[in-house]
């Protein structure tokens, strides 16, 4: 897919995301949408930087997705060893990672955390720890994330978790006998022709990459084409919270397959997978589904996407959006940390952006 797959103009969605580069939420962007069994449009506007001799940003510019990786890679990992009976959701992580549980007292909530737990992000770890500024190989930081206190009894409280995503995707790795980056680009990318999505994108083509932000924390200097996350970065660029780079015809070559698999004429997928995998969880799961996140009333989708919708975001600016109902996909990719992480203006862009495209997806005949 490259810019000619485009068939149709969506120029309020473009006044969106242009006001949006005016007001410095991001200097550039890709988007597209898929709709009626096809891409129906795939565009860009803005620039990498702010600089104004700064490359522009194609249909096709490669994007670090951060948080996506969770959906794209280990959850879409998940799910196609689920249905090959492979997984078991009920299965505790100590069983796969021992390290969680060795040295923890008898009764310790570590020992009733489940694969489910992680997917549901209610195992009671923490959300977010800066892992890197004492853990500086792999093997220190993968010690500490299993060392983390489990802050409530698992299943009883809802917080999205970067460590459990890190830990999931070590426990798909030892399941697999496989590396997350290899196992991901055989059984996904190469299966769905997303030519240009993986992991640690080679040095020759960092320029073509759209950056992510000027680093004066850690590595103190520019980042791109290198994964924008520290943990990640210490994890070698490939981990189960973050790290996958891609660009919009390839997400909507994903999104595709979700959606054709909900209908029963998946590639990859089965529908009873899609169907399991994109249910809410009970509470106190909020609006998560397994890996995947639902529509809330405030929710980045925007007004428009059913309740029988999937979707996750990423920290650098991305999104992608899949209403199983409409058989509707979004796919939006900034760089809205771009020089640094200060601007929030993403949070109100991303629903006006969705509600954006969903009128004018009404108002136009397919």
């Amino acid at each position: 897919m490259t810019q000619a797959t485009a068939k149709l103009d969506f120029p309020r969605t473009r006044s969106v995301l242009a006001d949006a580069i005016a007001a410095h939420a991001f200097p550039g962007c890709a988007y597209g949408v898929f709709a009626a069994g096809e891409p129906v449009v795939i565009d860009s506007l803005g620039h990498f930087t702010y600089e104004p001799d700064s490359p522009a940003v194609q249909p096709d510019t490669v994007y670090d997705v951060a948080s996506l990786t969770k959906v794209v890679v280990t959850t879409a990992l998940a799910m196609l060893h689920y249905q090959h009976g492979h997984l078991d959701l009920e299965q505790p992580l100590g069983d796969l990672l021992p390290g969680f549980v060795v040295g923890r007292e008898p009764g310790s909530p570590a020992r009733l955390v489940t694969l489910r737990h992680l997917l549901a992000h209610n195992s009671g770890l923490p959300g977010y720890v800066e892992f890197y500024h004492a853990a500086h190989t792999p093997a220190a930081l993968f010690r500490a994330c299993l060392e983390l206190p489990i802050e409530a009894k698992p299943g009883t409280r809802a917080e999205y978790s970067d460590p459990g995503f890190i830990l999931l995707g070590k426990a798909l790795e030892v399941l697999k006998h496989e590396h997350l980056a290899t196992w991901s680009r055989r059984e996904l990318f190469e299966t769905l022709g997303m030519t240009h999505t993986g992991f640690c994108p080679p040095t020759a083509l960092r320029a073509l990459i759209s950056p992510t932000e000027l680093d004066s924390t850690l590595r103190m200097r520019p980042i791109q084409g290198e994964v924008q996350d520290e943990n990640a970065w210490i994890l070698k660029g490939a981990a189960g919270h973050a790290g996958l780079f891609s660009n919009v015809p390839d997400l909507l070559l994903f999104a595709a397959e979700v959606l054709a698999a909900a209908r029963g004429n998946g590639c990859i997928f089965d529908a009873s997978t899609i169907e399991l995998f994109s249910r809410r969880q009970v509470p106190p799961t909020g609006c998560r589904a397994l890996g995947w996140d639902t529509p809330s009333p405030s929710s980045s989708a925007g007004s428009h996407f059913s309740p029988h919708s999937i979707g996750h975001l990423g920290y650098s600016g991305c999104s992608l959006w899949i209403d199983l109902d409409a058989h509707v996909a979004a796919v939006l990719l900034t760089n809205r940390t771009w020089p640094d992480r200060k601007s929030q203006l993403i949070r109100e862009i991303r629903p006006a952006f969705h509600d954006a495209v969903r009128r004018e997806l009404g108002s136009i005949s397919l």
